[in-house]
């Protein structure tokens, strides 16, 4: 009879879930980080304003999420709501793309905009998201970005501006190119009249937009980690043939370089804009 060690330990098997376990977990219930790779719970995700609890890293947050956590309660007022894209272009494909778009965000387009009061401050508001056609910019997201900027200089209010983009939509050719000019005009125009336009620049911030409006605000914020410029690594180094910086364009760099005044944890935001906004009310703190 062979003798049986009572000290050996059995050796332990991961169990694979079966089918069945699989389909027992809620959709939606968890959330990894695409940075650090930790699993979080969606519950706790959420609290954190899809900040990573473990390592920081912001991930992407959508329009009316942001809103609802920097407005004051039930004090957001949006504006052309009713916008939607067309296909001026005829681009095959395109108006799929924005219908499967509209389903998956709930959005009709790729920015909101409005006014409301941050900490009892009123301003207007522009946010950006980058889940509906990567916020790129066609001829209605340039429309509402100049409407807004435009309503701001007729209420006297200061504007807020959250960017993140990859750029022009190209299934609008020449007509998305064009709303870099459209919008920059309007920012002058406001700029002229006195107004104040506060840039957040969100990841990513990227190609016509950071070349327009996004660079040309009075005060440029930025969140960790956000990527800002306008060409993609890899053009640029096979156009100037040498090798980048391996953190060139974050938003750490170009705070480094002065292209961006401040870098804001997404925890911080709220109460660095609300002292801004308050130094430039009537009759605002001054100190």
């Amino acid at each position: 009879m062979a003798f049986k060690n009572p000290f050996t330990k059995k050796k332990k098997y991961a169990s694979i879930p079966s089918e069945k376990a699989k389909q027992d977990i809620p959709h939606g219930l968890m959330q990894k980080c695409e940075s650090c790779q930790k699993i979080f719970y969606q519950k706790e995700w959420k609290k954190q304003l899809n900040v990573c609890p473990e390592c920081g890293h912001h991930h992407k947050l959508g329009a009316y999420e942001r809103i609802e956590h920097l407005m004051d309660e039930q004090t957001f007022e949006e504006w052309d709501k009713e916008l939607t894209s067309k296909n001026p272009l005829a681009f095959p494909g395109y108006e799929e793309k924005l219908e499967k778009d509209k389903e998956k965000t709930g959005l009709k387009e790729a920015v909101v905009t409005g006014k409301g009061e941050i900490n009892g401050s009123p301003t207007a508001i522009a946010v950006m998201d980058a889940r509906f056609r990567m916020a790129s910019m066609g001829a209605i997201v340039g429309e509402k970005i100049a409407r807004a900027i435009e309503r701001a200089k007729e209420l006297q209010l200061p504007i807020i501006i959250f960017t993140a983009s990859g750029g022009a939509r190209m299934q609008e050719g020449m007509i998305s190119l064009m709303q870099m000019a459209k919008t920059s005009i309007a920012v002058d125009r406001f700029n002229q009249a006195g107004g104040c336009m506060i840039v957040v620049m969100t990841n990513p911030t990227t190609g016509g937009v950071s070349a327009s409006f996004a660079s040309i605000g009075d005060y440029h914020f930025a969140e960790p980690g956000a990527l800002i410029g306008f060409a993609g690594r890899r053009i640029i180094e096979q156009t100037i043939r040498e090798k980048l910086p391996k953190d060139f364009q974050t938003a750490e760099f170009q705070l480094e370089h002065g292209q961006v005044d401040k870098v804001i944890s997404r925890h911080d935001l709220k109460k660095t804009l609300s002292v801004v906004l308050e130094m430039h009310q009537v009759g605002g703190d001054q100190t």
